[in-house]
Order: structure tokens, then C-alpha cells, then sequence
């Protein structure tokens, strides 16, 4: 390398040095930095869909939502309108819906807001169930439910009321209302 092509790439380090300096001198970096705001979604989706699948392959849960934000500072998800599916083999599929949902960072915990219709079909050997409710806590990865709230259960003709409810949606299936137990039964 000669000597002038030497001059070259020293005044170009200089220059370099000289401009990142005066950069820090005059703040003027700082007005290309934006402050995001704390509670920020990273990633959002519209009309979200999510299979979990069981150690056999086969469904075991769907979350669909018409719309699924993430926030990183919390790591929570919000959805609006979420509907969850959770599988049995022998049984229709209890499908849960509500008008929002908070999904907690490590997907654990899923607290669903607003008025929340828990429904399973008829099949053979299985009467159809409604539930209705609010402020429904799921626990997803065991297919688990429970809510401090008022709930009603609707099977056919029968009708029971409580305050507070346990669900397992899984086999075995378990049900309980926890208060103020009240039911208008139909008999043939």
C-alpha cells in the first residue's frame, strides 16, 4: 500500500470520528429516537386461529378470536370476540365464547370478559348443555374453568342457577355450582 492511499484511509477514519463526535455534541440522534409507549402492542392478528394438539396428534383445543393483539411489555394477549374449542373423543366439542379475552404471558391463564356462553351439542348419549356466565377464568392446558360470577346451566327443560362455578372439560368431565344452588326441573 503506498503512502498517498495510506493518507486516504486516515483522513476517512478522522472524518468519521469527527462527524460521530459532533453527532453527540448536538443531540441530534436523539431526534430520530421515539419513545414507545409502555403498554404497546409488538404484533397483532385479525381473525386469529390457534390448534393445540394432544401427545396422540388429534385436537385437543382451537382458539379463533376476529382479533388478537400482543403486548411485550406484559406479555399478555388480548382478543375481542374469542371463541375456544375443547376436544373429547366420545363428545362434542364445548365451545367457549366471550366478548374479550386476556391470555397471560405463559399461556397459562386465559380470563374471559363480558357475558361468556359455555355450549356442548346433543349427541348419543350426551343431553346438550348451555351455560351462561361471566368473568370466566380457563385454564387451557387442562381444560379447566371456574368463575365467581353468577352462572346458569340449561339442559333441555331444566334449569339450575348458582353463584360460582368449577368446569373440567376433560375426561371426566366435572361440573359444579359452588352457591344459591336454585333449579326449575321439567317432569314427564
Amino acid at each position: 500500500m503506498s503512502l498517498r492511499e495510506s493518507k486516504l484511509y486516515i483522513y476517512l477514519v478522522v472524518i468519521a470520528l469527527i462527524s460521530g463526535w459532533l453527532v453527540k455534541l448536538t443531540d441530534f440522534d436523539e431526534i430520530f429516537r421515539t419513545q414507545v409507549p409502555v403498554h404497546s402492542p409488538d404484533y397483532f392478528s385479525s381473525n386469529y386461529t390457534k390448534w393445540e394438539m394432544s401427545e396422540l396428534g388429534t385436537l385437543k383445543s382451537k382458539v379463533l378470536a376476529d382479533k388478537m393483539t400482543h403486548y411485550s411489555d406484559d406479555g399478555t394477549t388480548h382478543m375481542v370476540n374469542p371463541v375456544m374449542f375443547f376436544y373429547n373423543e366420545k363428545t362434542p366439542p364445548w365451545v367457549v365464547n366471550s366478548e374479550t379475552g386476556i391470555l397471560s404471558s405463559d399461556g397459562k391463564d386465559l380470563l374471559l370478559n363480558g357475558k361468556v356462553i359455555v355450549d356442548r351439542k346433543k349427541a348419543d348419549g350426551v343431553a346438550p348443555l348451555t351455560i351462561n356466565t361471566s368473568e370466566l377464568k380457563v385454564k387451557p392446558e387442562t381444560s379447566y374453568a371456574e368463575t365467581d360470577q353468577w352462572a346458569e346451566l340449561i339442559s333441555l327443560q331444566n334449569t339450575t342457577t348458582g353463584i360460582g362455578m368449577k368446569m373440567t372439560f376433560a375426561q371426566p368431565i366435572h361440573l359444579q355450582l359452588l352457591a344459591n344452588v336454585k333449579g326449575k326441573y321439567e317432569t314427564k
